[in-house]
Formats: structure tokens, C-alpha cells, sequence
């Protein structure tokens, strides 16, 4: 699940990434590149009507009167507009601020805000407009009559034109600029799937070092090339991996040593154990037959139960032992099941304390002894911490043809603590934690547990909804 999600999520958002800022750098350039182009074009086409009109007026305002008439004016305005050539601008002039007198009958167009910034202006001036949706430029150029500055009041002249040419030469830099914008983008597709191949390799291998790890290969390094980022992380890696092993070995051997301890004490006191099994049971019978005072016979009692409790404990540390090291194996043997529970209640003197609902005939391939052990620590837990009915119920699952046997053991009492739940198969775990003693070890239901996973089955524990503790055995071998 890791890899197609690398290769979904970091490769495909550091492509786009690259993508974005390559498809932004190309816009913002061919932005910038049509805005200076565009500026560029009019301002040449400015300049070249100021000087041509300039030049025009050089060699025609010597001869305006110097107080020239409004044929004078019309006479200069016919003249500029015939000296216009490609340019086909439209001039008009105004005297003293008088009104516009243009070559026809009509005057050029031109945006109000000029004409008034002309009449104080004594440098030409300039400013772009539309005029029937078309780009116009129109400039005010003043001009001293009989060029003389103190003749009062200049002469303004005015002339407009079309900028329809400039704004196709503008539209084909726009075009260009959108056109070349799109093969950049495209093309910076390689490079950017190169820079995240680069960029994911290191990271593919911290991945793959991460899942040798997980799956327990704590010797796993990464090789370290660089000094960047991943360069560090690479070595922290290591460093980690260093660590993670040396303690995973430290508590391996502190494990073991704790396991051959526990194996060892068990052993070595079996035997003694056995000894003192055999004595008490004698001193049991002369206590019940009466021939011992009584404080002695309690004390007998009291000594023989706690030996047997003993004994019991360390059984069923030899038998956990045995699950550590690996050395439990299995008797596989073709059993009856209704015979298997009736012997095991009956061995218990559980029959009348315990309800066992199993069909005639069902058997299984199993170890009887394991399964029995299985049993004895579930009915034995339900009689001691449940209610009085406990019941003890088997079945074959049949319909899904999966050959498994169900038992199940429930009772009626109050069922296992919420927070008791999740641990019920923990060594070490008792029922009642808040009494120092208890007639169980804590190791029964965990005994149980490995039971059922050395036959490949499993042991469930759960709280019915009407109040209640139910065990769940499901074992494999059930057979015709």
C-alpha cells in the first residue's frame, strides 16, 4: 500500500509543483515581455508622429501670421493633414484657446482631459482613448506665435490618429507571447519528472530499509551519499537502526536469561515439590481421621493446600516454558468430543455443577490432553468468578464447510471488567486484583490461549448482552 502511494501523492505533487512554478515563470515573462513590447510599440508610434509634426510645423509655422486668422488656422490644418502620409493622422488647432479649427468640417476626435491640459502646457503632451472601439492616440504639441515667447498665449496643435496597425502588431505579440508560454510549460514536464525520480530515490530506499526493519530485519542500513537534507536523515536512519537492534538484542538476551530462570526454578523445584505432595496427602489422612489435634490438623490443611497451589504454579510455569522455547508440540489423536468434555468434568467432579451440550458422534483430530487443559482452566474460571450456571456448549461448523469445532463456555455471573477485557490473556492476570490471594496462578487462560494457537485455532473472550462471561474455543479437525 506504500508504493502506489508514493507514487500518487510525493512524485506527483513535486511534478506539479515544478509544473506550476515553470508554467508561472513562462506566464509572468511573456507577461512582462507583451506589456514592454506594448509600451515599446506606442511609445515609437508617439514619437514618430511628434517628430514628423514637428518637423511639418518647422517648416510652415514661419509663415503663420503673428496674429493668423481662422482661414490662416484652416489653411496650416489642410496642410498638416495632407503632409500626414501612412500615418493618416487628423489635425486641429486652437489659438489662444479659442475654439478648434480643423481642415473639414468636422474635428478630430479627442478625450476632453488633453484639450485641458494643453492650454497651460508648454511641452507636448500625450494620451491613448478609444473611439469606436478602436485604440486612438491623440497629442498636443504648443507652438509660440511667430515664435516669439512673449506673444501671449501659444498655439496649440492637435492631432489624432488611429492606432488599429500598433494594435495588431500588439495582438501578434500576445499571441506569440501566449504561444510560446505553453511549449515551456510542457516541456518543463522531463525535467521535472527527473528532478523527483532524483529527489524520491533516497526516499524509496528509506522506505524499503523501513519495511525490512518492520518486518524485523533490524541489521538493515541505508547508504549514505551527500550532504543535503536527505543526507542527514539517511545517517539518522542509521543511527536509529544501530540503536533499535542493540536494545532489540539486549532484551532478547535479558528474555532468554529470564525464561531459563523461570525454566530452571520450576525444575529444580519439582521435585522437592513432589516430595512434599506425597507427605502431605499422608498427613491429610491422619488429619481427617481424627487422630491429630485439632490446630494441628488446621495447620495441616493449610499446609497441603498451599503445596498444592504451589504445585499447581509450577506446572504451569514449566508449561509456559515449554511455549517459549518452542518445545510444545502436539499428540494429534482422532477423539470423540462428547466423551473428551464428559471425562474432563468428570475428572474435576464437575458434572453436576456443569451443563455440557454436545452432539452424539462429533470427533475431531486433536490433542486431547492440550484440549482438556483448555477446558478444565475455562469451566474452572467460569465456576470460580461467574455464576452458579455454567454451561459448556460444542458445535461443528458445518455450512461454511470449513471443518472447525466452536465450544463455547459461558456462565451467568457478572462477566469480565471493561478494562479487564483486553488483558484477560495476559499472564499474570487475575480475576479479582484487588484480593492478595487468589486460588488461581494468573497463568490458566494464558495456557488456554496457547493451547488453542498450537492447534491453529484461537480463544476468544467476550461479555454477553444479558450479563455474563463467554469464552469462544474454535479449533480445526472436525471429522465425518
Amino acid at each position: 500500500m506504500i508504493r502506489p502511494r508514493l507514487a500518487r501523492g510525493l512524485r506527483t505533487h513535486l511534478v506539479l509543483a515544478f509544473l506550476l512554478v515553470s508554467a508561472l515563470s513562462a506566464v509572468t515573462a511573456a507577461a512582462i515581455t507583451f506589456r514592454q513590447g506594448r509600451t515599446a510599440i506606442v511609445e515609437r508610434a508617439q514619437a514618430d508622429v511628434l517628430q514628423e509634426l514637428r518637423a511639418h510645423l518647422g517648416s510652415r509655422a514661419p509663415d503663420l501670421p503673428a496674429d493668423p486668422t481662422v482661414p490662416d488656422l484652416r489653411t496650416l490644418a489642410v496642410q498638416l493633414d495632407r503632409a500626414a502620409g501612412p500615418r493618416g493622422w487628423r489635425t486641429a488647432l486652437s489659438y489662444r484657446g479659442g475654439p478648434l479649427i480643423s481642415a473639414g468640417a468636422q474635428a478630430p476626435p479627442l478625450p476632453a482631459p488633453l484639450r485641458a491640459r494643453a492650454v497651460a502646457a508648454t511641452t507636448a503632451l500625450a494620451q491613448r482613448f478609444h473611439h469606436e472601439r478602436t485604440p486612438w492616440l491623440a497629442v498636443a504639441l504648443p507652438v509660440v506665435a511667430g515664435n516669439r515667447a512673449d506673444d501671449g498665449p501659444p498655439l496649440v496643435v492637435y492631432a489624432s490618429f488611429s492606432l488599429a496597425s500598433q494594435q495588431q502588431d500588439v495582438d501578434t505579440l500576445a499571441a506569440a507571447a501566449r504561444a510560446g508560454a505553453l511549449p515551456v510549460a510542457l516541456a518543463a514536464v522531463i525535467p521535472a519528472l527527473l528532478a523527483a525520480r532524483r529527489l524520491l530515490r533516497p526516499v524509496r530506499r528509506l522506505r524499503t530499509a523501513a519495511e525490512r526493519m518492520a518486518a524485523g530485519v533490524l541489521d538493515t542500513r541505508v547508504s549514505v551519499t551527500g550532504d543535503d537534507e536527505l543526507a542527514d536523515l539517511a545517517r539518522t536512519f542509521n543511527t536509529m537502526a544501530a540503536t533499535l537492534e542493540a536494545d532489540a538484542a539486549a532484551l532478547r538476551a535479558m528474555e532468554a536469561r529470564a525464561r531459563r530462570f523461570a525454566a530452571d526454578v520450576s525444575h529444580e523445584l519439582r521435585t522437592p515439590l513432589a516430595a512434599m505432595s506425597a507427605v502431605t496427602e499422608v498427613l491429610d489422612a491422619d488429619a481427617a481421621s481424627g487422630r491429630l489435634a485439632p490446630l494441628t490438623a488446621e495447620a495441616l490443611t493449610l499446609v497441603s493446600d498451599e503445596t498444592r497451589k504451589l504445585t499447581r504454579l509450577v506446572e504451569d510455569l514449566i508449561e509456559v516454558s515449554r511455549f517459549d522455547a518452542g518445545a510444545a508440540v502436539l499428540h494429534l489423536d482422532e477423539v470423540d468430543l462428547g466423551e473428551l468434555v464428559a471425562k474432563t468434568l468428570a475428572l474435576r467432579h464437575w458434572p453436576g455443577r456443569v451443563r455440557a451440550d454436545v452432539p452424539e458422534g462429533l470427533r475431531a483430530r486433536l490433542d486431547p490432553r492440550r484440549v482438556d487443559v483448555i477446558l478444565a482452566n475455562l469451566v474452572g474460571n467460569a465456576l470460580r468468578h461467574g455464576g452458579p450456571a455454567v454451561s459448556v456448549l460444542v458445535r461443528a461448523r458445518a455450512a461454511d464447510d470449513t471443518g472447525q469445532i466452536v465450544i463455547t463456555v459461558s456462565d451467568d455471573g457478572p462477566g469480565i471488567p471493561a478494562d479487564l477485557l483486553p488483558h484477560v490473556f495476559d499472564r499474570f492476570t487475575k480475576g479479582d486484583a484487588a484480593r492478595a490471594r487468589t486460588e488461581g496462578s494468573g497463568l490458566g487462560l494464558a495456557i488456554a490461549a496457547e493451547n488453542a494457537r498450537l492447534h491453529g485455532g484461537a480463544l476468544t473472550a467476550a461479555n454477553a448482552p444479558d450479563g455474563g462471561a463467554i469464552f469462544t474455543l474454535v479449533l480445526p479437525g472436525a471429522t465425518d
